[in-house]
């Protein structure tokens, strides 16, 4: 590996072997290296290693580790009164693994706030759809009416969720999404969802920060259970009064 310097520290970058530096000893906003390229099993390893790739059409591939950790228990979701509202009078229905690719479509042209134009580049589309032929990669999908209006899209492996990307066409959308994920994996005993970094949407569904080297620690963990390998089509969800 070669590398760049940034301020005060070196940003080595990847070559072909899928090796990437220690995620404990990044800087604190989380960049660690860059270059390589998206080979749905260097994404997986950098997944196991608590990296993910994020960067601007114009920038090369960029791998981070954020300090703290944007973490979703999922028994700690809030869903307050008027979302319980919302979710017995709006009709929403949730699927699984039925549209990936026009999840990750939305998720690259939603507008959002602050952004110019999206870090989801037609290489990063590529490498996440074929991770979802590979079982790998899973998206939850809310409709209205037959008609889709929100998810998002994420990793599974072993007891974590890695949640990538999500997208809204109409209100609550794709909090009715997150809270069929978060339910979900109330039942199958995940360990976590991964939210990478604090928005504050997420702090209000009761996503917390997480030193990096406390969610390394979880990870590592959650990676000696069995993965939801393969197509989750045939799961379904349906809101009951909690």
């Amino acid at each position: 590996m070669s590398s760049i310097f940034d301020d005060d520290y070196y940003i080595p970058q990847l070559r072909m072997a899928h090796i990437f530096p220690s995620a404990r000893e990044a800087g604190e906003e989380g960049l660690l290296a860059y270059g390589g390229d998206l080979n749905p099993n260097r994404i997986l390893k950098a997944y196991r290693e608590g990296i993910f790739p994020w960067f601007n059409s114009d920038d090369p591939i960029l791998w981070w580790s954020p300090n703290p950790r944007m973490l979703l228990y999922p028994k700690d979701f809030k869903t307050g009164k008027s979302f319980r509202r919302v979710l017995r009078n709006k009709g929403f229905e949730v699927k699984f693994d039925t549209n990936f690719e026009v999840v990750i479509h939305h998720c690259g042209e939603v507008p959002r706030e602050g952004q110019v134009g999206t870090w989801l580049t037609k290489e990063m589309k590529e490498a996440y759809i074929e991770l979802h032929h590979m079982g790998f990669a899973h998206s939850v999908e809310t409709y209205y009416e037959g008609t889709l209006v929100g998810g998002l899209y994420g990793i599974a492996m072993g007891g974590g969720f890695f949640g990538e990307s999500m997208f809204s066409l109409m209100p609550n959308a794709s909090k009715v999404a997150i809270k069929a994920l978060s339910n979900i994996c109330v039942k199958k005993s995940y360990d976590f969802i991964d939210c990478q970094v604090e928005t504050p949407h997420l702090i209000k569904w009761g996503a917390r920060l997480v030193e990096r080297d406390t969610f390394l620690d979880q990870l590592k963990e959650t990676l000696t259970r069995s993965t939801d390998f393969g197509s989750w089509s045939d799961w379904s969800w349906e809101y009951t009064e909690e």
